[in-house]
């Protein structure tokens, strides 16, 4: 019997993304679901409930809480990469959310997760906007690039999807998020010293996440505003959310 619990909650920037994200699930309507890199499991949380479920983490403190979130939903969570899925698997719909930007060779990613995608199924994926807007907070994430919404169509398309469709997402709110956390995140990488990518990456996972059922419900209640305006512009923003088609 799966759980009645209530959603785990989800951060400021997650609900922005989350707008995007839910309206694409909504259309795609999976049966079975992959996310590459599902952190604590907000987003895994929630696919569980709509499909048959599989996540992949690699960090040992965020596998833990993804999988306490989301097993007793009927989905489950493997520790580590894509390279752990069961040999031969193929999904309706392979997600990574804010993954790809940790990766160096991040063709090689893409050409790896599509073979997990069933022929007609689809990837998801978002990753942060605008390599100009490049900055301490993606240093201190361990983010190798940002992208523009041309240079992201362009890497799916190598991958060999079709029908790709990009979505620019955050403003005006993410603008503020974002000059907040790299102010923070300035004075953070002072005192990491020599950390590594893969250690910087994995601590992401665990920044600034809501950990209290409260604290959840006032961040859903004040995004609400700012999740309907973010809609009103396609072009301006700090993310991207990306969806296409294996053929």
């Amino acid at each position: 019997m799966t759980t009645t619990a209530p959603l785990p909650p989800l951060a400021i920037r997650a609900w922005l993304r989350y707008d995007v994200v839910r309206r694409l699930l909504d259309r795609l309507a999976p049966r079975t679901a992959l996310e590459i890199g599902c952190g604590q499991g907000a987003f895994g949380a929630r696919l569980a409930e709509r499909a048959s479920y599989l996540g992949v983490e690699p960090d040992d403190h965020s596998h833990a809480v993804a999988a306490s979130r989301i097993e007793p939903r009927g989905g489950r969570v493997l520790h580590g990469t894509h390279a752990v899925v069961p040999e031969g698997s193929e999904f309706d719909l392979v997600c990574a959310f804010e993954v790809l930007e940790h990766i160096e060779d991040d063709r090689g990613a893409l050409a790896d997760w599509v073979r997990l995608v069933r022929p007609g199924g689809h990837l998801l994926l978002s990753v942060p906007a605008f390599q100009e807007r490049f900055g301490p907070m993606d240093t201190h994430a361990g983010h190798f690039r940002r992208y523009s919404p041309t240079e992201l169509r362009d890497r799916l398309t190598e991958a060999g999807l079709t029908d790709v469709e990009i979505t620019v997402y955050g403003w005006p709110l993410g603008y503020a998020l974002e000059a907040v956390r790299n102010r923070i995140d300035a004075k953070k990488l002072a005192r990491v010293g020599d950390a590594s990518m893969a250690d910087l990456t994995h601590a992401s996972g665990r920044t600034f996440q809501p950990q209290t059922r409260r604290t959840g419900t006032l961040i859903a209640a004040a995004t609400t505003p700012w999740r309907l305006l973010q809609r009103t512009t396609t072009t301006r923003g700090t993310g991207l959310v990306a969806v296409a088609r294996r053929p």
